[in-house]
């Protein structure tokens, strides 16, 4: 956690480019948001762009995301003030009745991408699991002014927090779920103060079976933001291609695992008109947001209801509050050593096999209770 802004990636606000060699059928619905939303007014269109696989593609490289996940959906929503274009990858769970959807949201200067191995292994492991990974705007969904067409730069908590739960409100009604299947909010670095909000104000209601924070602890992310500039002047801003790309994640060891960079770097950045390669997110911009991202988190963490879980890279200063609510068995604590800030990235595998075995020991569907006294004696049998 002590490099979590030093790991960070960062890139333009640009369109993802997408690979050239594949061609992704594209079909359309076009839905009005329906009234039970809480993530914008009741009275914002909404409409839906999904791309799926198609059986008559080009094979598509080890690196694209359909190795990863079923679907790549657009999902659009205009109200008087702007206009938003979110963007997620979406495996849907075999049962949305009964089955389980871990809801994922990356770090600052990542992308839905960062949960590609991990959403794999997932499915490994838990074959009829789902999993929706969600880009935040200025990370591959864009929100913009409706009378000027200008990106709206506001990256705080709550507009964050609202974005999340619109995309997540928007993919119900693009799949036609009659309502979310039972969730697991999982959230890394910034994505795990956002995922924090939505279980601190109830957002998903009953369908929430708990949630897991990825390396950030409240304490030494607001330390950690003091090397943010620093980190930011001393990266390279363009590289002549994506391999090279690719390589500077993993020599600077900001992404330890190879076949997850291969994965994940490439949508990170934009072609330049001069043919080199730029970095998509602005990380710069939200600088007057970071503190806000962090500050109280703890003592959120502890409040949102839910079963509750801390996977950190390294043993970590808990602060006193985080100390307290260990001690009282609040949550669960994970230290991944062999991992650095992108746990999820380094170490897909394991991540994954914490996250169903937290799943498996909190799933109420699965709880057994005793037989009631009444039952037991009107069986005939001692009580």
């Amino acid at each position: 956690m002590s490099g979590l802004f030093r790991q960070s990636v960062n890139g333009t606000s640009a369109p993802r480019p997408r690979p050239s060699p594949i061609t992704i059928s594209s079909e359309s619905d076009d839905h009005s948001s329906s009234s039970d939303s809480s993530a914008s007014s009741t009275d914002s269109a909404a409409s839906i762009n999904t791309l799926r696989p198609s059986s008559r593609e080009q094979v598509a490289p080890p690196t694209h995301w359909t190795t990863y996940f079923a679907q790549e959906l657009y999902l659009d929503r205009d109200d008087e003030k702007q206009k938003a274009r979110y963007h997620v990858y979406l495996t849907p769970p075999t049962d949305v009745k009964k089955g389980l959807l871990f809801i994922c949201h990356h770090g600052a200067g990542a992308s839905g991408l960062s949960f590609a191995l991990f959403a794999q292994h997932v499915r490994r492991k838990l074959p009829n699991a789902g999993i929706l990974s969600l880009e935040a705007r200025g990370h591959g969904s864009t929100v913009t002014d409706s009378s000027t067409g200008e990106a709206i730069a506001d990256f705080s908590l709550p507009t964050l927090t609202a974005d999340a739960l619109a995309m997540i409100t928007l993919t119900k009604q693009s799949m036609n779920w009659p309502a979310l299947p039972p969730s697991v909010l999982v959230g890394h670095s910034l994505g795990g103060a956002i995922i924090t909000q939505l279980a601190v104000d109830y957002a998903l209601g009953n369908t929430l079976i708990g949630y897991s924070v990825i390396d950030v602890v409240e304490g030494s992310a607001l330390e950690a933001l003091q090397h943010m500039k620093t980190y930011l002047h001393s990266r390279p801003s363009t590289f002549p291609s994506i391999p090279d790309a690719i390589q500077w994640h993993i020599r600077s060891r900001t992404i330890r695992n190879a076949e997850s960079a291969h994965a994940s770097v490439p949508g990170l950045f934009s072609e330049t008109p001069s043919g080199d390669f730029a970095w998509r997110t602005d990380l710069a911009a939200t600088a007057p947001y970071w503190d806000e991202w962090f500050t109280g988190m703890s003592r959120k963490f502890l409040a949102g209801r839910g079963a509750k879980e801390l996977i950190l890279a390294g043993t970590d200063r808990l602060d006193r509050e985080l100390m307290i609510g260990q001690m009282q068995g609040k949550f669960q604590l994970v230290v991944v050593p062999e991992a650095g800030h992108f746990v999820q990235e380094d170490v897909p595998e394991k991540t994954a096999g914490l996250l169903v075995e937290f799943y498996r020991r909190n799933d109420r569907g699965a709880m057994v209770l005793p037989p009631k006294v009444s039952d037991l004696l009107a069986q005939g049998k001692k009580v």
